[in-house]
């Protein structure tokens, strides 16, 4: 079976949903934002979810990638991602 694939990106993109990841003190957490752009009209702003746990936000984001049918993308400045969880690749411009 194929692994998914994730695309890494510097800064949150307008048409897809971005899980950032981010380690403290307090251990690896990630939060989930949907654009207000990628909404399709029914947004009028960006949504952003509270700080959970990284593998929680990682599992969120699948979960509302698959029902708002967008693609997932991640910003992880801090190394959080874990192998398990799929491929991440960085695009070439």
């Amino acid at each position: 079976m194929a692994r998914n694939r994730f695309e890494q990106v510097s800064e949150i993109q307008p048409d897809a949903i971005t899980l950032v990841l981010r380690s403290d003190n307090a251990g690896a957490s990630g939060s989930i934002v949907l654009p207000a752009a990628a909404s399709g009209g029914r947004l009028s702003s960006d949504q952003v979810s509270a700080p959970l746990p990284a593998q929680d936000a990682f599992r969120g984001a699948i979960r509302l990638a698959n029902d708002v049918k967008l693609a997932i993308v991640v910003c992880d400045p801090d190394g959080v991602w874990k192998p398990e969880w799929g491929d991440l690749y960085q695009a070439l411009d």
